[in-house]
């Protein structure tokens, strides 16, 4: 007997339904990408190892799928390495390329490679899926889509304003409520760092900082002290771990906090501004609120960063995050190249939409209108009143065989088609079609040359 086939752990299947389900967020997303100016590219699934390795910090360089050389990779390790054991020294001489971990170290590359094409400053938002080799658990999967969008060759902040404006007008249109934009500084960061005495460890301290609301005060006090960051630097910081009130305390409690650390100061001062131009501006529905324990635990960024959070009563992660990196590309060779950019989390913000039921109710409806098929020349005159349907954009189909009336129906009652026509040796021959509306049950009869108002009628 054939094994049950199973795919990988992290992976998925996508029914008919779930995938416009998901194709339903895709085009919200990509209509604000569009509305805001930002222009669509896409990079190869997979980089050269050396374009990612490096770019994530430890954790995430775990976290890179890598790509084993095609043919007989093996006999190019020398004895010697091989039975070190060592996955770090013999990786380099079995594997070149990796997939993709996120969007953003690739589309810098790209900046670099088309530089000479791009006119800066320039908006991209990309949509394509991801890898990371984590542990898969709810709203965490080893392959999944990201809905970037950046901006690169601006230090203004009015794209960090744009950014908020962003977020708050795809979960407007999704009709999802109470979705939280929290914002921080890393030069907040860097500046607490340096006021603690902890500045030359400063990506250990973020990286634990990060981990405040997965492992709480205590774990992360824990973490921070095996990284070798004092019980005094540690005390120092603890307002962090409690730090509330409405944004304008927290910005004062931080300029007192940071009053001399020139980096700290400036990052309050870029966040204040943020704040004000929002409160100038107005947002529909998301909040935006400072996190000053928000880390965000990618090396990359310099500046503003930003997470977004389900409304409350949703367990749930974030469903979206980026911030500002001065110099990202200067890893590629391009120096001094200020980019930011945002990314929404597809399959989390799916979750979220599908618990609150907020998806539209004809979201996974494939058609509008199936024919009944009663024979030959019914098909034949099914068919062309379907041709005329679908070149009326109304999404339409005949059944394909004349099979028994109750199977074709019930095959109408569980792909929930709102409408079945029928056309017998009756209505062929008075040049009519009986529509009848599955949800009311009740039928109503059009001549050939009504359509036009059997159409109208569905809105």
């Amino acid at each position: 007997m054939a094994q049950k086939p199973s795919i990988p752990k992290g992976t998925r299947d996508f029914s008919p339904s779930e995938v416009s389900k998901r194709n339903y967020i895709f085009d919200v997303i990509r209509k604000h990408f569009h509305t805001f100016g930002f222009q669509p590219i896409e990079t190869p699934s997979f980089e050269n190892s050396e374009t990612l390795l490096g770019k994530y910090g430890d954790e995430g360089d775990r976290l890179i799928f890598k790509i084993l050389n095609s043919g007989d990779f093996i006999s190019k390790v020398d004895d010697v390495t091989y039975s070190s054991k060592n996955s770090n020294t013999i990786a380099p001489k079995i594997t070149e390329k990796a997939l993709r971990y996120d969007l953003t170290v690739p589309f810098a590359r790209y900046v670099v490679m088309h530089q000479n094409e791009i006119d800066f400053p320039f908006k991209r938002y990309q949509i394509q899926p991801v890898w990371r080799a984590d542990r898969p658990q709810k709203g965490r999967f080893r392959e999944f889509f990201q809905c970037d969008a950046d901006v690169v060759g601006s230090t203004s902040l009015l794209q960090e304003v744009e950014l908020v404006q962003l977020y708050d007008a795809v979960f407007t249109d999704l009709k999802l409520p109470g979705v939280n934009i929290k914002l921080n500084n890393r030069k907040i960061l860097a500046g607490i760092a340096e006021v603690i005495g902890a500045k030359h460890l400063l990506v250990d301290f973020t990286v634990a900082l990060d981990k405040l609301d997965k492992i709480g005060k205590e774990g992360v006090i824990k973490e921070m002290l095996s990284k070798g960051i004092t019980e005094s630097a540690i005390e120092k910081a603890s307002p962090l771990f409690t730090m509330s009130g409405s944004n304008g305390d927290q910005l004062n409690t931080l300029k007192k906090l940071l009053v001399d650390s020139e980096e700290g100061s400036r990052g309050v001062e870029e966040l204040e501004f943020i704040l004000r131009s929002i409160a100038e501006l107005g947002l529909q529905s998301a909040k935006l609120s400072i996190d000053v324990t928000l880390a965000r635990g990618l090396n990359y960024y310099t500046g503003a960063i930003f997470e977004v959070s389900a409304p409350e009563g949703v367990q749930m992660g974030s469903i979206g995050g980026g911030g500002r990196y001065d110099d990202l590309t200067g890893i590629f060779g391009l120096k001094d190249v200020s980019g930011v950019g945002i990314s929404f989390g597809l399959d989390r913000i799916y979750l979220v939409l599908d618990e609150l039921n907020l998806f539209p109710e004809a979201i996974g409806q494939s058609l509008q209108v199936l024919c009944v098929n009663f024979g030959e020349q019914e098909a034949m005159a099914s068919l062309k009143l379907v041709t005329q349907l679908r070149k009326a954009g109304v999404t339409a189909d005949v059944y394909p065989s004349d099979t028994k009336m109750q199977k074709q129906m019930k095959y109408a009652n569980n792909r929930d088609i709102p409408f079945v026509i029928l056309i017998g040796g009756k209505e062929l021959e008075n040049q009519s079609f009986v529509v009848k509306d599955m949800k009311k049950g009740d039928q109503t009869t059009y001549r050939f040359d009504q359509l036009e108002e059997f159409i109208a009628s569905l809105g």
